[in-house]
């Protein structure tokens, strides 16, 4: 989905695809058709946009056989869908019974990182459509925060540097722009977008921004405007956004809360749950282990990195942080220009949920998503942008 910024510039809208999840590239081609062609239709587009997740099979596959990118390529225009923005953070297994602290690896440490991502953007290259020239890759913040020390990290940041320097020689090669954004998410080095200045600020080139992720920022309790206005001050490109919104209880300290956020504590997905105190942030690596005792203090909010369908809400007592999304994006392209031009919509976690609230197949998950992107389209224009055809 396109949209005129009343600048006269173009925001790009997609849904991720990591919904999806597909590990080789006849998986990837499944899921245009048994998926996001659905979408596409039930929103009565004639285009829409998506965040393509390709695993590491699929990503080495398209990247080696330029028959085999011509034909994803022909499959996306064939069923009226666009790439500008893929999902670099998953590398593999992203739908295994169990991912938990798998998503993390390879990290930016390991030279497989940077071959994967270098790889994805040769690929998005051929993929972007005719008329676009720039695209984007969001992939994870330098590694989990454990087993990183100043080697690892100097290793990572030559890796971001050198990647840096083959995103410009490829937009030599082909004319295209692609960027690289690293994803602030609770547990990991970079948690927040503060944690993500000084080693971007290091990196020191504009082909390497932050994604802003929704979900990771309301989760830290960071204020959306003090996180762009220090981005802003520090020089620190937004390159992408994902829309998304986490799980909100105002009141952990009571047996109700805490039964029902037990119904989203489940062991396929990390659910880091943070809550902020007088002496600063407090957390723990998953839901389960606030809930098991007095591991987390209860006197104020909890917030949990569960990804809840924008559009639908926990019922009481529990809520979603859907109002901090309102404020970034306000924040992101209600101005007069805008901070990014690639929004994406990020709830992967629909077969997670309780099992009262999960889609019962296909065509329950495409009504979901493109519920999801019907109020992002709405939000978008009340700030003045036109949905364009």
């Amino acid at each position: 989905m396109r949209f005129r910024h009343p600048d006269g510039s173009t925001v790009h809208l997609a849904y991720c695809t990591n919904v999806h999840p597909a590990e080789t590239l006849d998986g990837v081609l499944a899921q245009l058709r048994d998926h996001c062609e659905p979408v596409r239709r039930r929103l009565g587009r004639d285009r829409l946009g998506i965040g393509l997740w390709l695993a590491k099979d699929a990503a080495r596959a398209l990247d080696t056989d330029p028959a085999a990118l011509r034909g994803l390529r022909c499959e996306l225009e064939r069923r009226g869908l666009e790439v500008v923005t893929l999902n670099g953070f998953p590398y593999e297994g992203f739908g295994a019974e169990e991912v938990k602290y798998r998503v993390y690896k390879p990290d930016w440490a390991d030279p497989e990182r940077l071959e994967h991502t270098a790889a994805l953007a040769r690929v998005l290259t051929g993929l972007l459509p005719d008329d676009v020239t720039e695209g984007s890759i969001s992939t994870l913040p330098l590694a989990w925060r454990t087993a990183y020390d100043d080697a690892r990290a100097e290793t990572a940041r030559t890796a971001l540097r050198t990647l840096a320097e083959r995103l410009d020689a490829l937009e030599d090669l082909t004319g295209r722009s692609i960027r690289v954004a690293l994803e602030p998410e609770p547990g990991c080095v970079v948690e927040t977008t503060g944690d993500a200045i000084a080693p971007l600020t290091a990196v020191g080139h504009d082909r390497v921004g932050i994604c802003v992720d929704t979900c990771h920022l309301a989760t830290s309790f960071e204020d959306p405007d003090t996180a762009l206005d220090d981005l802003a001050r520090a020089g620190v490109p937004v390159v992408k956004s994902q829309l998304s919104a986490a799980l909100h209880a105002a009141q952990p300290h009571l047996p109700e809360v805490r039964e029902a956020l037990a119904a989203f504590a489940e062991p396929r997905f990390l659910h880091q749950t943070r809550t902020a105190t007088a002496a600063g942030l407090r957390g723990t690596d998953d839901l389960d282990e606030a809930l098991a005792g007095d591991a987390l203090p209860d006197a104020g909010p909890w917030r949990s990195h569960f990804h809840v369908p924008l559009h639908a809400a926990p019922a009481a007592p529990l809520t979603s942080t859907l109002p901090v999304l309102t404020s970034v994006l306000t924040g992101l392209v209600g101005g007069p220009h805008p901070l990014t031009r690639h929004l994406e919509v990020e709830t992967y976690t629909w077969q997670a949920l309780p099992p009262e609230l999960r889609p019962r197949g296909r065509a329950q998950l495409a009504d979901g998503i493109a519920a999801e992107l019907t109020l992002a389209r709405d939000l978008l224009t009340d700030l003045g942008l036109k949905e364009l055809p």
